[in-house]
C-alpha cells in the first residue's frame, strides 16, 4: 500500500470537523463552504482547507460553489486502502501532446503528486501547465490557498509558486495578498 495514500485516507478519516463535514454533506446533500462553517461553528478558512482536502482526495466534489459528498469516492478510498490490490497508475489525458504525457508520466508518483522537478525548462512548463488546471480562472486566492493547493503536489510550494508568477500562469497583487490565475494562458 502507497504510504502517502494511506496518510490521506487516516487523515480524512481521523479529524473530526472532516467527518462533521462529510456527515453534513450526507444529510444535506449540497452547500457552500459558508453555510458548512456556520452550521458547524468552524472557521470559514479551515472549512475551507478541510474541503480542499477532502475534494482532492475524491470524497467531496464542487459543482457551481456547491460541495457535494462523493460516495463512489468514499467507497472507493476505502476498497483502496483495505483490499491490497496494485494501484492504479497515473494515467495523463489523452488531449495531451506526446512530449507532455512523456513528462508527466516520467515526473508524477502514482497519486498524481510530483516526484521530482525537471531542470529543463520545457518539462517544468509541463509540470507548470499541470499544476495550473487546479486553479480556477478569475478565483481570487490568498498566498496560503495558493501554496495549499500547490502543496497537494510537491513540498515546494515557494518556489512554484514563483515559477508559476515569472511565467505568467498566475498573477497577483504587488503585496503578495491576491492571487488569481487569468482567464487566458500567456503564450510561452
Amino acid at each position: 500500500m502507497e504510504q502517502n495514500e494511506m496518510l490521506d485516507f487516516v487523515k480524512a478519516i481521523s479529524h473530526t470537523d472532516r467527518l462533521q463535514i462529510i456527515g453534513a454533506l450526507t444529510t444535506r446533500k449540497s452547500a457552500t463552504i459558508k453555510e458548512l462553517a456556520e452550521n458547524l461553528n468552524l472557521p470559514f478558512r479551515d472549512t475551507f482547507n478541510h474541503l480542499a482536502f477532502l475534494e482532492y482526495i475524491g470524497v467531496v466534489r464542487q459543482e457551481n460553489e456547491q460541495y457535494i459528498l462523493n460516495p463512489e469516492g468514499v467507497e472507493a478510498l476505502a476498497r483502496r486502502q483495505f483490499e491490497g490490490q496494485p494501484r492504479e497508475t497515473y494515467t495523463p489525458s489523452p488531449d495531451l501532446s506526446e512530449k507532455s504525457r512523456k513528462v508527466l508520466k516520467a515526473y508524477l508518483n502514482t497519486d498524481s503528486s510530483i516526484k521530482q522537478l525537471p531542470h529543463e525548462p520545457i518539462k517544468l512548463q509541463v509540470i507548470l501547465d499541470y499544476i495550473l488546471e487546479a486553479f480556477t480562472p478569475g478565483v481570487i486566492y490568498t498566498e496560503k490557498e495558493v501554496n495549499l493547493i500547490i502543496r497537494r503536489f510537491h513540498i515546494d510550494t515557494a518556489g512554484l509558486r514563483r515559477d508559476m508568477i515569472d511565467r505568467g500562469l498566475l498573477q497577483r497583487k504587488s503585496d503578495g495578498s491576491q492571487y488569481w490565475r487569468p482567464e487566458t494562458k500567456r503564450e510561452a
